[in-house]
């Protein structure tokens, strides 16, 4: 299990309105994730998005872990039918034609997400897109230092 932390005032407002989502008991999977470093941001725009900034959707982003396939399709259906939350994306890398060496054998959903609340019209970020990882525990396992350097240095070899 995840312990529960906050990653600062940057996440805080995904993670208000992504906890008001799910049961408390649910609430110990959640991997509270670091806002993307600055330097990270600027080298996948160029390398990735040809410059375009609006294509970086994961500077803000929260991981969920689950114990089967079955959870997280719930989840999937929970965010779907909130009516705060706008999916703009889904990324399937459980997919079976998904191609799992582009990501060392790692594979998650990944969903972008708009939130659009009170909190977020007040703040002013309601267009902003942040990114939930949905991750079975199995792959969350290999998100070691070890296994996240691979990844590292097979994405930087592309």
């Amino acid at each position: 299990m995840f312990p529960l932390r906050s990653s600062g005032e940057g996440s805080a407002v995904a993670t208000h309105a992504l906890a008001a989502t799910l049961e408390t008991h649910e609430l110990h999977n959640i991997k509270w994730a670091e806002i993307k470093r600055p330097e990270r941001a600027v080298q996948k725009i160029v390398r990735s998005y040809n410059g375009d900034t609006s294509r970086l959707v994961d500077v803000s982003r929260e991981n969920i872990v689950f114990e089967n396939v079955e959870d997280l399709i719930r989840c999937l259906e929970v965010v779907d039918a909130d009516p705060s939350a706008k999916v703009v994306r889904i990324k399937n890398r459980l997919d079976f034609s998904y191609n799992a060496m582009l990501t060392s054998g790692y594979r998650d959903v990944v969903m972008n997400l708009r939130l659009t609340t009170d909190l977020t019209r007040r703040l002013g970020i309601e267009e902003h897109v942040c990114e939930l990882q949905l991750i079975l525990r199995s792959y969350a396992e290999l998100r070691s230092d070890e296994g996240h350097k691979r990844y590292v240095e097979s994405r930087d070899e592309r």
